[in-house]
């Protein structure tokens, strides 16, 4: 063995032995998500009557859209793409038969959704 080989395998267990050591984390699935801002400064109270959404603009129409066929839960795990809303939103009615609220309704909960859990915030 040269010396470069002996003092290549020295650094390599040298940077092993000073890495941090990673600890596993438990992902909950149904734990609910952190309520994200537009704000980071700022922490967005969650409304126990509308399934501890985030309480702002949207929350009301999000909840009584979304309740009629799943719990919050599943709302709240969400951290999907603005467009992968849009998707979901039609698949959900186009096959799922969700009732599609008028366009203005539409809006205020897609904006909603994408403020408060998307994956590009």
């Amino acid at each position: 063995m040269n010396y470069f080989n002996s003092m290549g395998g020295c650094l390599a267990a040298a940077i092993m032995l000073s890495a941090p050591i990673a600890v596993a984390q438990t992902y909950d699935p149904m734990a609910a998500a952190p309520a994200a801002t537009q704000d980071d400064e700022k922490t967005v109270e969650l409304n126990p009557e509308l399934g501890n959404l985030p309480d702002t603009e949207g929350a009301e129409e999000t909840y009584y859209q979304c309740i009629a066929c799943h719990s919050t839960a599943i709302i709240k795990q969400q951290r999907i793409t603005d467009e992968r809303w849009d998707y979901l939103w039609s698949w959900m009615i186009e096959d799922q038969g969700m009732y599609e609220p008028d366009d203005e309704t539409k809006e205020i909960i897609l904006a909603y959704l994408k403020r408060h859990f998307s994956s590009e915030r």
